[in-house]
């Protein structure tokens, strides 16, 4: 996230033999054409890239030949179903190499689940490959489990066992499930300090965790680790530079999970995740960099991105890209509770109006054509809301949805990155959600590294026109630094936006648990991270009562 527009094109630097296949394949598309010859091209060039069968697979390693932990990134698991959940693991007995220290062969690796920790009652086991062509990734879809039900798994590669992962079914479709408890996260970018949020999560009583984007920022990472000022190790120079590559996008990746506070994290809960921008470019809009790079040339760079996320995420093979396009929007049950719409606000959108900069609402961004979301996922969603049966439907996405004006006084700016910025599409969304009858509808944010609590109203202008829904943004784990309770503009928001009900620049996340009468949300924040450690307090908690859309203090 950036509120100064654009900027200019990183240098160049070295390229992996991969990488040069991608930038190979760009030059030949033609410009514009992005969203099918040249989607077609990057598609094409990582085909070549992909596990072959046969006398042309990769050999395999013998694993008693792993002769250091191959589990340094951990363990994961992510998008719970009534009767399977995805379980995740990436090798890398040395994290910060290209190869991950395992070279091109691929490695077959054992796993288990079980209803113990101590896998005394081990319910399913089989045996993975970890392929180099997938970074040795290894995405197992367990099927066939029991609904609600918690579990343990783990994965063995030669006489190494990874660390114990804690997961957990979703409750059975249509179920009279009565009360759930999720957390939302975003916005960790490694430099900017230490993950305290991350290691007080892994001990919140929550059934599932949504991380909203900025999993990794793609801006250098000195020896020292930036803020985090390391003293007992240097990090390589592999960091030091814009992540461009496909090798870059790994490394990157390995150098976040080996964070032990967010592998921590990922150990003990369930994640449902979804990309913002700093997973590939900041601010980039669709096919558009903020760098004017052409389209054909940017969508190879997004191929790799992506590429890289699947690969570091607890993600199922449908999530899959192909080349620079993947589908990560995705529904989600919680019995007849709650509906989850998890939504991709990054890849389908028009380019952001008036050069990205805050902008008071005009002609070039309220164009009606212009989409935040692209109108397939915008069928999708409100589709999936007027067929849906649950008690609350949530939208866990990246941009604020709610109104934002920065300034008191009219004509006032708004962030052309947000939903401000698409205010066609906004119209368009709550449409949908009325005419649904969507009473209970809650949506979940990232990337704004505060936290703000909002009352969705029908005319954001009018604050006693009709209340829709609520809206809760985050916060950051880390992105921003250690961050203060009352920013320089927080009374300026607060008496520019009388929707806005709260406001705190401090780290942490948010944490839901929802109900058959009410919602209750708490803002737990962190006092710093720009030193290991430290507490975490409930700075703020609200309520929203079912049929009764508003927010009330707990």
């Amino acid at each position: 996230m950036t509120l100064t527009g654009r900027r200019k094109a990183p240098s160049e630097h070295a390229f992996s033999p991969h990488d040069a296949v991608l930038r190979a394949a760009a030059p030949h598309v033609a410009r514009r054409r992005f969203l099918t010859v040249t989607a077609a091209a990057a598609m094409l060039a990582f085909t070549t890239n992909r596990p072959a069968r046969g006398a042309t697979a990769a050999p395999e390693l013998d694993a008693a030949r792993v002769s250091d932990d191959p589990f340094t990134l951990g363990v994961a698991s992510g998008d719970p179903l009534p009767d399977s959940v995805l379980i995740w693991t990436r090798l890398a007995p040395e994290p910060f190499t290209a190869d991950g220290g395992l070279g091109q062969e691929r490695v077959a690796v054992s796993w288990e689940v079980a209803t113990d920790e101590w896998f005394a009652l081990v319910e399913q086991r089989g045996v993975a490959t970890a392929h180099p062509e997938y970074a040795h990734s290894v995405h197992v879809d367990i099927k066939g489990l029991r609904p609600n039900s918690h579990y343990y798994y783990r994965f063995r590669v030669g006489s190494w066992i990874s660390p114990t992962g804690r997961t957990r079914t979703a409750p059975a479709a249509g179920s009279a499930t009565d009360g759930m408890r999720l957390a939302a996260v975003a916005c960790q970018a490694y430099q900017d300090g230490y993950y305290t949020a991350h290691r007080h999560l892994a001990e919140e009583d929550v059934d599932v965790v949504f991380h909203l984007g900025d999993y990794l920022y793609e801006y250098p990472v000195d020896s020292a680790g930036g803020a985090r000022r390391y003293s007992d190790r240097k990090l390589p120079d592999v960091f030091n530079r814009e992540t461009l590559t496909l090798a870059d996008y790994r490394l990157r990746y390995a150098l976040y999970k080996n964070d032990p506070d967010l592998r921590a994290a990922h150990a003990r809960h369930p994640f449902l995740v979804t990309w913002d921008d700093h997973e590939t470019e900041n601010n980039y809009a669709g096919a558009f960099d903020e760098n004017g790079t052409s389209p054909e040339q940017f969508l190879a760079r997004r191929a790799a991105a992506y590429r890289a996320y699947w690969e570091n995420q607890p993600l199922r093979a449908e999530q899959l890209p192909q080349g620079p396009d993947a589908r990560l929007y995705r529904r989600l049950a919680w019995g007849s509770l709650v509906q989850f719409d998890l939504l991709d606000t990054r890849q389908y959108r028009s380019d952001q109006a008036y050069d990205d900069r805050p902008h008071a609402p005009g002609t070039e961004s309220d164009d009606p054509a212009r989409t935040l979301t692209g109108a397939a996922q915008e069928r999708w969603l409100l589709d999936g809301w007027r067929a849906s049966g649950a008690l609350w439907h949530v939208m866990p996405q990246q941009v604020c949805f709610s109104q934002r004006k920065f300034d008191v006084t009219g004509p006032a700016r708004v962030s052309m990155d947000a939903w401000d910025g698409y205010r066609g599409s906004r119209d368009r969304v709550t449409a949908g959600a009325k005419a649904a009858g969507i009473d209970n509808w809650m949506v979940l944010t990232g990337d704004v590294h505060v936290g703000y609590a909002f009352d969705i109203k029908d005319d954001f202008d009018d604050p006693q026109s009709r209340t829709l829904g609520t809206e809760f943004t985050c916060t950051s784990i880390s992105s921003g630094g250690n961050g203060t309770e009352k920013p320089d503009n927080w009374d300026t928001y607060l008496r520019a936006n009388p929707h806005m009900k709260y406001y705190d620049g401090r780290r942490g996340y948010v944490r839901v648990e929802l109900g058959r009468a009410k919602a209750q949300v708490d803002f737990r924040t962190v006092p710093s991270i720009t030193q290991p450690g430290g507490t975490v307090s409930t700075t703020a908690s609200f309520v929203t009562e079912v049929g009764s859309p508003g927010l009330k203090s707990a």
